[in-house]
């Protein structure tokens, strides 16, 4: 089938890490749920993730409030021929849990493990974080001992009395591609690519 629930936390963070962008819901005080994107780190067996100190999101995770952590890859737009039997190939992991804030030194090293996520080498070229940066910065880790990874992969599905159907059906593969980079502004059009960008184009996240 398709379909897998898989339980092997080697499927679980390659997914992972080969993702930047995770979705986080919790409920507020009122029982209203919400969520937001937000850039994300696998660090060992926990999520790192980072926001603003005004974020009601970011104080809600900082306090202990429940919170459901959600990455999906998208591969692909399976076309049957019924848009009952049509789907998408994925591959998505779910985390359930309370998170912790982290403080000094830990939270410095893990601000420096945020940036490298998004881009591989990009702390050695930045300036370093002010102090006054990492005050307005809230880093929370989450734990990755509740998780549920689902996927789907293969060829369309069609029922038999369709097959011989005179429609079109297969896969529209999808992936995320790194474009030429553009500088942003006078300073930056006069300096070279950095190593971390080149890098990235050449090598981006599958």
């Amino acid at each position: 089938m398709p379909y897998l629930s898989v339980s092997d936390p080697k499927i679980r963070n390659e997914i992972l890490d080969h993702s930047v962008l995770a979705h986080v819901a919790i409920a507020d005080d009122s029982g209203q749920p919400f969520v937001l994107p937000m850039a994300f780190a696998r660090d060992g067996e926990r999520l790192l993730l980072h926001g603003s100190t005004k974020s009601r999101l970011m104080r809600s995770l900082a306090a202990g409030t429940p919170a459901c952590v959600e990455v999906t890859i998208l591969d692909g737009l399976v076309l049957s021929r019924s848009a009952f039997e049509s789907s998408m190939n994925y591959r998505s992991v779910v985390a359930l849990g309370i998170g912790n804030e982290l403080l000094g030194k830990e939270k410095e090293q893990a601000f420096e493990v945020l940036t490298d996520k998004l881009i591989p080498g990009r702390v050695a070229e930045v300036r370093a974080t002010t102090k006054a940066e990492l005050k307005a910065t809230l880093i929370i880790e989450f734990p990755l001992n509740e998780t549920s990874v689902k996927l789907r992969r293969g060829p369309h599905e069609d029922r038999p009395e369709d097959l011989e159907l005179p429609i079109w059906a297969g896969e529209i593969p999808l992936k995320t591609i790194a474009l030429a980079p553009i500088a942003g502004d006078k300073n930056a059009e006069n300096l070279e690519i950095p190593p971390s960008v080149k890098n990235l184009i050449k090598n981006p996240p599958q």
